[in-house]
C-alpha cells in the first residue's frame, strides 16, 4: 500500500492554513518521523492519511489514484491510526484486544489467543496487566500501550502513531520503539509524529518536519 500527499494544504473555516503544500509518501517498509513544533498541525497531518480530515487543498493518492472515492472503512483498516490520548473502551483488557476482530471488516484475521495477548503485552512491558483486569484501573501510559497493542494486532499495512511515547518513561519507550521497527521490518509502513529524539532504530528513517509552507525532510 502506497499513501501520498501532493502539495496538500489544510484549514478550517475562514481561518488561515495550518499548513500548506505538504507532500509526503509511504509504503511498505518505510519508517517516517514528523517533528515540528506544538500547534503546527502533526496530528491533523496523520488524520489526513486515513480520510479522517480532508485536504483544503492537494490531494491523496492511495496506490496512485485519487482517495475521493475510496472506502473510507477499508482504508482506515489497511492505514490505522493510533491517537495521542488513547482511545479504549470499558471492559476488560481483554474485551478491548479482541472486540475489533468482531467487526465484519476484520472477520478473516484469526482472533488471538489469552496466550498471544499474554505475550504481545510483555512485550510492552505490561507484565503487570492482567487480560481480565478493567481499563479503568490502567494508567495513562499503560492504556497508551494497549491501544497501541490493538492496532498492531490488527497487521495494519500502514500504521500512523500519533505520540506514541510520550507518557512512557524510558524502558517502556524502548519497548515502544522496539514494536514500531518490528512492524517496519515485517513489510507496513510506519509514520509517527512526535517530539521527543527517537534514536534507538536500527531501521533507516525518514526525518522530517512539518511548518506552515511544507514538510521538509532533515538529517
Amino acid at each position: 500500500m502506497r499513501l501520498e500527499l501532493q502539495s496538500v494544504g489544510l484549514s478550517f473555516g475562514s481561518n488561515e492554513p495550518q499548513f500548506e503544500d505538504v507532500d509526503l509518501s509511504v509504503e511498505g517498509g518505510d519508517l517516517v518521523i514528523i517533528e515540528g513544533p506544538s500547534g503546527c498541525g502533526k496530528s491533523n497531518l496523520l488524520r489526513l492519511l486515513n480520510r479522517l480530515h480532508e485536504p483544503t487543498t492537494g490531494q491523496l493518492l492511495i496506490d496512485g489514484a485519487s482517495a475521493v472515492d475510496s472506502d473510507t472503512v477499508n482504508l482506515r483498516r489497511r492505514a490505522i491510526l493510533v491517537a495521542q490520548t488513547p482511545t479504549v473502551r470499558q471492559g476488560t483488557v481483554r474485551d478491548n484486544l479482541c472486540w475489533p476482530f468482531t467487526f465484519r471488516v476484520n472477520r478473516r484475521w484469526t482472533r488471538p489467543t489469552d496466550d498471544m495477548l499474554r505475550r504481545r503485552l510483555d512485550g510492552l512491558l505490561l507484565q503487570e496487566v492482567a487480560l481480565d483486569d478493567e481499563t479503568r484501573t490502567l494508567s495513562v501510559g499503560q492504556r497508551q500501550r494497549l491501544a497501541l497493542l490493538g492496532a498492531l494486532l490488527l497487521e495494519p499495512e500502514i500504521l500512523l502513531c500519533d505520540e506514541p511515547t510520550a507518557s512512557l518513561d524510558g524502558a517502556s519507550r524502548a519497548a515502544v520503539e522496539t514494536q514500531l521497527e518490528t512492524r517496519c521490518t515485517a513489510g507496513a509502513g510506519v509514520v509517527v509524529v512526535t517530539h521527543q529524539d527517537i534514536t534507538t532504530f536500527s531501521t533507516t528513517v525518514r526525518r522530517t518536519r512539518l511548518h506552515r509552507h511544507g514538510l521538509q525532510e532533515t538529517a
